[in-house]
């Protein structure tokens, strides 16, 4: 009687320990709120999103705002925070055992009597051995989708950066061709004046006209191309369908960067979200080559067996296969494998980063040293030229050609400097995108002014179990 509440106490035990479960890792909103400065603008929706969303947007739609619909209304980031809960529900399975097996057996003799039973129950011994380590490979992997989460959000800044800043551009295109058009007729009106009073020739009259025609044409194009990116616009933010007519605010002057490339390039190293995914993974197929040795146990069970004939007999039951053809070699050398297979990688996206990084950095602070000259120098130059031959055309010293040269040279050096402001605005964007964020953009900038010689590895902490991994990868 003992031995019988002694099996029915294994078999609650087994029972209950299946069903145990531990805290799992937090939804990683915050985490890629923080990467961008915005805590708490990121929030999981549990229902399909609509195609068209029914936010009301202002009159004038400013970059904060549009931001906010965008992290509201992504389906990239929606996505991206779905495979986070996937792996989430990955991470709390890997932390129950699987369910015990009670089997029965009813054999009655030829002669007749009492029938035999059989009963048993049992465990899995191998999920019982790999359950801390599958545990630590599904947090790391749950921790990886959290990065990627993260990119996603980042991917999402950086692309409405880009076509905010190539809607303001085309916006200023369109007004200083409007102005141009504007001085083109009043370019007509004394051209056919100064005809009429016998000053001026024809050839002027003909010019000044087919100068409009061009003018005209370029802001057909420049249109449907501001067009074409408001459209683009209102897609991101979440209104595909809508008018897209609000206004921009202007350009906002771009700042000089004092961090070296260097410190940009170690700073991105530590925390671009797609070198801590990497890692991540690199840290579970590390966790997942540890459990390669008891790949020999696979079939592996201990339980209760219990029987009756004419009383009951309980005792303990081990079943255990033998190693004689599989010893696991196989599935060892592919845990290997595939971990030297994503330290590979891992090094492949280091590099690539740190290429990012200084393609960026000295694309903004060349742009923004060209910018200055810009506007420093060619544009006084350009303004007084055409100054000048405004007055000698209508003194009569010079005919319309040097007029609509100097026009000319003015509306190149207002598209330059106009072009010059969006390429230093997108390189930015994209600086801020290499190094994990303007947030960790912002630190960085901060720390320099603050403490010019702080590293920027102190910005932020490898993944926990990169070490371990990294040590798994060079065995």
């Amino acid at each position: 009687m003992e031995i019988s509440r002694f099996s029915a106490l294994c078999g609650v035990s087994l029972i209950l320990l299946s069903g145990c479960r531990l805290q799992t890792i937090a939804p990683p909103e915050e985490e890629a709120a923080a990467a961008i400065g915005l805590a708490g603008a990121i929030v999981f929706r549990e229902q399909p999103m609509p195609v068209e969303e029914d936010d009301a947007t202002p009159e004038l739609l400013s970059f904060p705002e549009a931001l906010r619909l965008t992290l509201k209304n992504d389906p990239g980031i929606q996505a991206a925070l779905g495979r986070v809960r996937i792996a989430q529900a990955d991470a709390d399975q890997a932390r129950l055992l699987p369910n015990p097996i009670l089997s029965v057996a009813f054999r009655i003799p030829d002669s007749g009597g009492r029938a035999v039973v059989e009963a048993g129950l049992a465990e899995d011994l191998l999920s019982v051995l790999r359950r801390p380590g599958l545990v630590s490979a599904a947090d790391d992997r749950l921790r990886a989708a959290g990065a990627e989460a993260v990119s996603a959000v980042l991917d999402a800044v950086s692309s409405l950066g880009e076509r905010f800043v190539a809607a303001q551009a085309l916006d200023s295109l369109c007004s200083e061709l409007e102005e141009r058009k504007r001085l083109n007729a009043r370019l007509i009106e004394l051209a056919r004046a100064r005809l009429e009073l016998g000053e001026g020739t024809l050839l002027d009259l003909t010019t000044a006209e087919a100068q409009r025609l061009e003018i005209e044409s370029e802001i057909a194009e420049r249109q449907l191309e501001r067009r074409e990116e408001r459209l683009a616009l209102a897609r991101l933010i979440g209104q595909p369908g809508g008018a897209a007519d609000w206004r921009l605010p202007a350009w906002d002057p771009p700042n000089p960067i004092t961090v070296p490339d260097r410190r940009w390039a170690e700073a991105a190293l530590v925390r671009r979200p797609e070198v801590q995914a990497k890692e991540w993974q690199l840290a579970a197929l590390g966790a997942e080559r540890r459990l390669a040795w008891l790949a020999p146990l696979e079939g592996a069970g201990v339980g209760v067996d219990a029987e009756r004939e004419e009383e009951w007999s309980v005792g303990p039951s081990i079943a255990l296969p033998l190693p004689i053809f599989d010893f696991g070699q196989a599935r060892r050398a592919r845990a290997r494998a595939a971990v030297l297979e994503a330290s590979h990688e891992l090094t492949g996206i280091k590099r690539l980063v740190v290429e990012e990084i200084r393609r960026a950095h000295e694309a903004y602070a060349a742009t923004l040293a060209n910018l200055a000259r810009v506007e420093r120098e060619l544009m006084p130059l350009a303004e007084r030229r055409l100054g000048q031959a405004q007055f000698q055309f209508k003194t009569g010293e010079t005919d319309i050609t040097e007029l609509l040269l100097a026009e000319q040279d003015l509306h190149e050096a207002h598209t330059r400097l106009i072009e010059l402001q969006r390429k230093a605005s997108v390189a930015l964007i994209r600086l801020e995108r290499a190094v994990g964020g303007a947030g960790v953009a912002a630190e960085l900038e901060a720390a320099a002014q603050t403490k010019p010689g702080v590293a920027a590895g102190g910005l932020g902490t490898t993944p926990e179990a990169h070490g371990e991994a990294s040590e798994e990868s060079e065995r």
